[in-house]
């Protein structure tokens, strides 16, 4: 994979979560956000208790709650538009401060903002103790359709390839007085990305028919796919925060 190795998000630690295979934190994220998604929304309790188990991950990851909070702020349309359910909801209606707000509204507004946020939540503990290369393994291992693997691969592979040569390609042309702020020049940028588009098609024709004059199937190597594969109790002890939130989603269910 290269350069694809890691990514912005991933935070290099010696951790136990760290140390887990991809495709156990994988399925532990899926099964952790099913179960807040089951979740009835008036069940306020249940969420307390999400958030004490992605609160005890990220300590036991050792990602501080700054740096969740910071990514997490990918959300913010989401969660205004969740604040504004409120004020354009139909319905029943409850003064709060002087305010008529929707009560069908506020409990609409309060589920999307929860599972929301607990969702990105998890996601961001992936990507903070998962490299790239391991994420598309680990969904390699748990058979996730060749296609979207083989171009997750090749995407990630070359993106730094792609991104430098539009950067060269811009230095370039403002070197010869274009400035494509201005809406007469916006043909030359326009040809610049077509240019961009065909030279990154005719290098992946390239790579692929290389990669198959190679041995090249559509698969990862099985030798690399076998290499670090779960145990039983590393499946076990990925089990353990999905296995809790279930039982909370269950609990939540029947007192609800």
């Amino acid at each position: 994979m290269g350069a694809g190795n890691a990514h912005v998000l991933y935070r290099e630690a010696a951790s136990p979560v760290h140390r887990l295979p991809p495709e156990v934190k994988i399925a532990a994220m899926v099964l952790f956000t099913l179960a807040v998604v089951a979740t009835p929304r008036t069940a306020f309790w249940a969420f307390g208790g999400y958030a004490l188990l992605v609160a005890a991950v990220a300590a036991l990851a050792r990602v501080g709650p700054g740096w969740l909070l910071r990514r997490a702020a990918i959300e913010l349309p989401f969660v205004l538009f969740a604040f504004a359910l409120p004020f354009l909801g139909a319905g029943e209606r409850v003064e709060v401060a002087g305010v008529a707000l929707s009560v069908d509204g506020l409990f609409g507004g309060w589920n999307i903002l929860a599972k929301g946020t607990l969702g990105v939540l998890a996601s961001l503990l992936l990507a903070a103790t998962t490299t790239t290369r391991d994420l598309i393994l680990g969904l390699d291992r748990l058979r996730c359709p060749q296609v979207l693997t083989q171009i997750a691969t090749f995407m990630l592979r070359y993106l730094d390839v792609l991104v430098g040569e539009a950067r060269r390609m811009r230095v370039a042309r403002i070197s010869r007085g274009d400035d494509p702020r201005f809406l007469w020049q916006l043909r030359g940028f326009a040809a610049g990305i077509g240019a961009l588009f065909l030279r990154a098609f005719e290098r992946g024709e390239r790579v692929y028919l290389a990669m198959v004059s190679r041995g090249y199937s559509g698969r990862m190597p099985a030798v690399w796919q076998g290499a670090g594969a779960a145990t039983a109790g590393q499946w076990l002890a990925g089990a353990s925060v999905p296995l809790v939130a279930a039982g909370i989603a269950a609990a939540a269910v029947v007192l609800t």
